[in-house]
């Protein structure tokens, strides 16, 4: 299937499909996929998530089928979101980030396979990593703690810069954890960071006319559900911002550079994870999984039409170079 009729399936075809999921709810059982974003922005992951289905054996309207409901960065809609998806009753509910805890709260009885950026202990989703207790499990990309190291890496790219921006949606619960990290490991080598927020398509317009105005060295993007947006990447390009990003899939559609482990895998984890659930595993069974290995991707050919000269040292640390 062309990448653009599956986004077109996750967001024209997203009226029908409520109707659809309650005619073959007795015959199959239904996932709750919720989601702070958007289907055009999280297409890929809906993608990976569908394949780590399959490998548990689950094909989607074969076996199983899936109710989608995305927040389009309105996170205040989640908790009705995840209340509408427990009264239909689903077999399991599958939130991101800014939605796990919602889901949690709302489930009940209801199995829960959340995918977390911070520290689900910490956040209160499972009891521990190893053995989660209750009836929730997932996956984390542990985002959380990346922000010092993604920092270092911006200081690599531009070593003459005095002041970087950093754009965190303030709806996001790990907002203030992100900008404390941020501050602090800037504020050891001595530079300034400048805080700019959004959480709509209008703000992030917004906050582009404001980067402008600071006209920073280099743009940190903090790890959230909204903020991973081929519109900033777009705009990033048009305003000639060096941008460091949270996942690989926005390097390859033209951002400059990424630190983090893959989202794409990992949300195909959390599909095999929600497929062993419907196959009778118990969530507080199945420790919450982490990832392994963190990667480094630049984009040369974005580097190249920014005019950034890369370091050797930067090179070297780079697990993927994209042309």
């Amino acid at each position: 299937m062309r990448r653009r009729e599956f986004i077109r399936l996750l967001s024209g075809a997203a009226a029908t499909w409520p109707l659809t999921a309650r005619a073959q709810q007795s015959a199959m059982p239904v996932v709750g996929f919720l989601n702070g974003s958007s289907a055009t922005a999280y297409a890929v992951y809906v993608q990976a998530f569908i394949r780590g289905l399959a490998e548990s054996g689950f094909k989607v309207g074969e076996n199983v089928s899936i109710e989608y409901r995305w927040a389009e960065g309105r996170y205040d809609h989640i908790p009705e979101m995840a209340d509408d998806l427990v009264r239909r009753q689903v077999a399991v509910i599958a939130p991101n980030k800014p939605a796990a805890r919602a889901a949690k709260r709302a489930a009940g009885k209801t199995p829960v396979v959340f995918f977390t950026g911070e520290d689900p202990v910490a956040a209160g989703l499972v009891t521990s990593l190893n053995r989660p207790g209750g009836n929730t499990t997932g996956v984390t990309s542990m985002y959380g703690g990346l922000a010092a190291k993604q920092v270092g890496l911006l200081r690599e790219l531009v070593p003459t810069s005095k002041v970087m921006a950093f754009l965190v949606n303030p709806r996001n619960p790990i907002t203030q954890p992100n900008v404390r990290d941020a501050v602090e490991a800037k504020q050891k080598l001595g530079q300034q960071i400048q805080v700019v927020n959004a959480s709509s398509d209008r703000e992030i317009e917004v906050a582009f006319d404001t980067l402008r105005e600071i006209k920073p060295g280099a743009l940190l993007v903090q790890p959230d559900a909204f903020l991973i947006n081929r519109r900033i990447v777009a705009l990033a390009e048009r305003d000639a911002f060096p941008v460091m990003y949270q996942t690989r899939d926005l390097v390859a559609a033209g951002g400059l550079m990424s630190y983090g482990p893959s989202t794409s895998d990992l949300y195909r984890q959390m599909g095999v994870y929600v497929g062993k659930v419907l196959g009778g595993a118990k969530p507080g069974e199945l420790p919450v999984v982490q990832p392994t290995k963190f990667e480094l991707a630049i984009n040369m050919k974005t580097a190249k039409a920014l005019g950034l000269q890369l370091s050797n040292n930067l090179l070297s640390l780079a697990d993927e170079l994209i042309e």
